[in-house]
């Protein structure tokens, strides 16, 4: 098992998934502390990295597209201290997280896991129920409706019809947008028979945000919201017309047979140059652990 745990958090790895959990420390950003442990399978990775600081470096985890609700309803726009993926690192332990980082190349290698896109999301997205308020509302999702509320800094024009409530089953998309500059953000609900007409301060499925401290929380009423809607993945598939039949399964594989196979596939590698020589030592020693 690997670990490494700094104030900023602590992440540990088991060969199978990456356990994430934020630190208690005054600088871990509100979101993270709000979205709490996050468990990140491997097949769920398409890369990690660590970037070297003067006086701290990165972890990161790069997700396969379409693997996560949280990425995927924010656009990949999350900033860095809000983002669960990051973890800042102290340059006194700047050897754990190479060792860290390693591990975990390593084991992508071994379980032959391929970054290309995935058709189903692999993280569950925040817990429910979740609530924010920012900006001119207050954003709310029970896994079955949405409710927004509204405060006394909103638009008369979106207020006058009081609280909004909308069942999951008619929202078919979900927007969300940090302020920038002097642009401001918004979390925005597309809503099945309801054309977006008006800008978000005007509009009754809009939470229009104004860039402070706890606008980045409704990023989490947007990622629960999302990971209950269609992936878009099927979305693409019902757009591209009906599915292709399925092939027949396959039988199944013994664990030994599987990871012979895994040791001719890194020979091969290793002949064709993808590997390096230390590379491939490191991942034929893996497999024979297995075995």
């Amino acid at each position: 098992m690997a670990e490494i745990i700094q104030k900023d958090g602590t992440w540990a790895f088991d060969g199978e998934a990456l356990r994430l959990t934020p630190g208690r420390d005054k600088n871990v950003s509100l979101l993270r502390r709000e979205l709490g442990e996050l468990v990140v399978p491997l097949g769920a990775l398409a890369g990690v990295s660590f970037e070297q600081g003067r006086k701290s470096g990165r972890l990161r985890l790069r997700l396969r597209d379409g693997a996560d609700p949280l990425t995927q309803a924010t656009g990949g726009r999350l900033a860095e201290p809000n983002d669960p993926c990051q973890l800042t690192v102290e340059s006194d332990r700047y050897g754990v997280a190479e060792y860290f980082a390693d591990e975990v190349r390593n084991a992508l290698l071994l379980d032959g896991v391929s970054p290309e896109p995935v058709t189903e999301y692999l993280l569950p997205g925040p817990p429910l129920p979740v609530s924010a308020s920012a900006g001119d509302g207050t954003a709310g999702f029970d896994g079955e409706r949405v409710r927004l509320e509204w405060n006394w800094k909103t638009e008369d024009a979106k207020s006058a019809g009081g609280p909004r409530t909308i069942p999951v089953a008619d929202v078919v998309g979900v927007q969300w947008q940090p302020a920038a500059g002097l642009e401001n953000g918004h979390l925005r609900f597309l809503v099945r028979g309801a054309p977006v007409t008006a800008p978000p301060k005007y509009d009754p499925n809009a939470v229009e945000l104004w860039g402070f401290k706890k606008d980045p929380l409704m990023a989490l009423v947007a990622a629960a919201v999302q990971a209950r809607l269609p992936h878009p993945a099927a979305e693409a598939d019902i757009r591209n017309g009906p599915p292709r039949l399925a092939k027949e399964p396959e039988p199944a594989e013994s664990d030994h047979d599987a990871l012979l196979r895994r040791l001719r596939e890194l020979g091969d590698l290793h002949r064709d140059g993808i590997l390096t020589a230390e590379e491939f030592a490191l991942a034929k020693q893996a497999v024979l652990k297995r075995m």
